[in-house]
């Protein structure tokens, strides 16, 4: 099978299911891209991108159904969208090696939280200094790392007591700015192969009308977690085999 078209089915079934959690995939695709043969960073930079598309459908069915709360979203749409680049430029001066076990672990972590994570309200998600600071944080390691940081983001919402489908919209919404951010960065850096860019944004587009119609209409969000948590593991699982060979 052509290597664009294994690309194009994977990141169609991804963005299918992660759209319906709210996010774009980023974090499974970007190892999968690179086991097919894709390098690193090109897999990141084509991650990123892959959240552009599928999460812009997201942002309109949000606005459209009025689950956006401005207060959380706009902090986090900022910080995410100025560190996030900051980190995607400095990942060019690591250990590649170390990246991965950084992308590993996050994937472990997304799906302990998604399976097991418990509503803990916390602070005061009003509090628009913290919410910067999270997004500021979260946007310097998920650029390293080629994320979004939309799966850290609502692991952390929903650890502070914030609804799961209210965080589902935020997330959303904020990611196709800052992971568009955090393409361009990355563009500047390395060589893009725009026949890999195009295959997986359409399908991300596909996908993500798909999968959020199926948000709406047909599971719930406790189904959700749990499916993108399993999931996570098993890549993460089969990236921690590859790093210790």
């Amino acid at each position: 099978m052509n290597i664009y078209f294994e690309s194009f089915l994977i990141t169609l079934f991804l963005s299918t299911l992660f759209s319906m959690g709210g996010a774009g995939g980023a974090a499974a695709l970007i190892p999968i891209l690179n086991f097919l043969g894709f390098s690193f960073p090109l897999s990141k930079a084509a991650g990123l991108f892959v959240n552009v598309t599928a999460t812009s459908v997201s942002t309109l069915l949000n606005l459209k159904h009025k689950l956006l709360d401005l207060k959380i979203t706009i902090p986090l749409l900022i910080s995410l969208t100025i560190f996030l680049p900051i980190g995607a430029y400095f990942s060019q001066y690591l250990n590649e090696k170390t990246m991965k076990w950084m992308l590993a672990l996050f994937l472990i972590f997304s799906s302990y939280m998604l399976i097991f994570g418990k509503k803990q309200s916390k602070f005061n998600l009003q509090n628009r200094l913290l919410l910067f600071l999270i997004g500021a944080v979260v946007g310097i390691f998920s650029g390293i790392i080629g994320i979004s940081g939309g799966n850290i983001i609502a692991a952390i919402l929903i650890l502070l007591g914030y609804d799961p489908k209210k965080t589902a919209a935020v997330i959303s919404s904020i990611i196709p700015i800052s992971s568009f951010a955090g393409f361009l960065t990355y563009a500047h850096m390395i060589k893009i192969d725009y026949k890999l860019i195009l295959c997986t944004a359409l399908a991300a587009l596909i996908g993500g009308y798909i999968g959020n119609n199926l948000m709406y209409f047909k599971l719930k969000s406790s189904q959700i977690k749990k499916i993108i948590g399993i999931l996570l593991f098993l890549i993460a699982l089969k990236l921690i085999l590859t790093l210790i060979k």
